[in-house]
């Protein structure tokens, strides 16, 4: 959306992607919009969606958007619209990972990739979900959780209750040599509100299908080893004894029902394909190490879902429901059906000059500088998996807080002054992990990106940094192009 924006606004763009999808999560398994309040969604986060629903043919039913979506129909429309937007696009083109980013004078002047090839510009977007630009540049970032103290956010650091996602039966941690079972850490739980730099699982967020003719079986994995889901195991025993009732796969996985006979696929309760813990090292790995943790949370969902559908130990109504699911023969394709992006929830996150923070999603909700708006609840998973005093499991870290819609300042997106003057920042932006929380939805990000593209354009054509634009011409230009500054209430398909 920000290579779009900036392009419709005038600029020579190029759109740089390491792989061969564009799209990020949107097109990679979150068919199932996490859109908060629908009104505040406008721009080119609401053309999308509108887009969307022409595919498929929403004006049938009398609606115009679609916020349900297949992955491989999100990728058209981006595609789509960068072609017409006349984007040029770069795949398979990761930044060198030492020495990638040459910065002059508080300026990025260019960027270089792993084939040695560099790209010059005069602005500088930085729209993953890492942020490796903004860290080589030198730009301030961190990870993790902030204390309590330091914000003065009654949510932040670790959590003294973990009400949701949580084991709601007793389960005991230790199996018979007294040794602890898989997926659990030996940590210590640090005080309530104490800052880590523990992250929010990840998981993949999977498509599956409902449909015999596309639908591929559960493979037993290569390293798979059943040892590892005693945890589960325990779990839906003691689950099925205290509730008195078969278990339905709904209270194992989120599945939410998208067109054509498929379903996008979610974490759901205390064990499930959010793999807890194995996000840790991701803000700050290597490339390599990056890939070795993609590929750990694979092998952990793949395990998983092989489990749930073939362990004698599994309920049988349980085993009898995955039975009917399989993996989607038509999305990701090239990848035998599994998703090309890892929900990478949170990962580094810039200090800049303005940090958002708990209040500005609670108390103190509007902004001289805004370029949109956002309305989802506080919303992080659990971070870590450990035993309670009396020896049983417990999660720790899950945060769901409703919140009334909010401005987002266009000051998230920009760097300190004295570090950097030209790089954007729409998705690792500025912003305490609490207020991350809830600004990490998706439609945010496209509306992020659209106000970094005008953005851009209105620093090229006034010759300043990107914290000396005028704000009041760049919300002017965002309403004009339809984003939302206000929040009012109606009816909205």
């Amino acid at each position: 959306m920000a290579s779009v924006s900036a392009a419709r606004e005038g600029l020579k763009t190029a759109l740089i992607e390491p792989g061969s999808h564009l799209g990020g999560m949107v097109s990679g398994g979150l068919g199932y919009t996490d859109y908060g309040k629908k009104e505040v969604i406008g721009g080119l986060a609401r053309e999308f969606y509108s887009r969307i629903g022409k595919r498929y043919e929403m004006a049938r039913y009398g609606h115009t958007l679609a916020w349900l979506h297949e992955p491989h129909v999100a990728e058209q429309v981006f595609r789509e619209m960068l072609q017409q937007a006349g984007v040029s696009v770069f795949e398979h083109t990761r930044l060198k990972e030492h020495g990638g980013v040459t910065v002059r004078e508080k300026r990025v002047t260019s960027i270089q990739d792993e084939q040695g090839g560099v790209f010059e510009a005069a602005i500088f977007i930085d729209t993953s979900y890492e942020g490796d630009l903004m860290a080589q540049a030198g730009i301030t970032c961190t990870y993790g959780r902030e204390a309590q103290a330091q914000y003065g956010e009654s949510l932040a650091g670790v959590r003294d209750t973990t009400p949701e996602h949580q084991f709601l039966v007793d389960v005991a941690a230790f199996g018979p040599q007294g040794k602890l079972v898989p997926e659990i850490s030996n940590a210590k739980l640090l005080p309530p509100g104490t800052a880590d730099k523990a992250v929010q699982a990840y998981n993949y967020r999977m498509c599956f299908s409902s449909v015999e003719a596309n639908r591929a079986p559960f493979e037993r994995p290569p390293a798979y080893d059943p040892a590892r889901y005693e945890l589960l195991s325990r779990l839906l025993q003691a689950r099925e004894t205290a509730e008195g009732k078969p278990l339905e796969l709904r209270s194992v996985l989120k599945i939410d029902r998208l067109p054509n006979g498929k379903a996008d696929i979610n974490n759901m309760g205390a064990f499930s394909t959010d793999f807890i813990g194995g996000s840790w090292r991701y803000p700050v790995a290597s490339y390599s190490e990056r890939e070795q943790i993609r590929r750990a949370h694979k092998d952990y969902t793949q395990g998983l879902f092989y489990f749930l559908a073939n362990d004698p130990r599994v309920p049988e109504s349980l085993r009898t429901e995955m039975g009917r699911w399989g993996l989607c023969k038509d999305e990701f394709t090239d990848t035998e059906h599994w998703p090309h992006q890892l929900y990478i929830r949170e990962s580094r996150r810039m200090t800049g000059e303005f940090v958002m923070t708990q209040k500005d999603l609670q108390t103190e909700r509007t902004k001289p500088d805004p370029v949109g708006m956002g309305s989802y609840n506080s919303d992080s998973h659990n971070v870590q998996r450990i035993v309670d005093a009396k020896g049983f499991a417990r999660n720790e870290g899950n945060t769901e807080v409703p919140v009334e819609p909010y401005q987002i300042p266009f000051r998230v997106m920009t760097p300190k002054r004295a570090e950097m003057t030209n790089v954007l920042v729409p998705v690792a932006f500025s912003a305490s992990h609490v207020a991350y929380s809830s600004l990490r939805m998706e439609p945010q990000y496209m509306i992020l990106g659209q106000a970094a593209g005008v953005a851009a354009k209105l620093a090229i054509q006034g010759s300043t940094g990107v914290q000396e634009i005028d704000t009041k011409a760049l919300t002017g230009r965002l309403r004009a192009l339809g984003a939302v500054m206000e929040y009012t209430p109606r009816t909205w398909d």
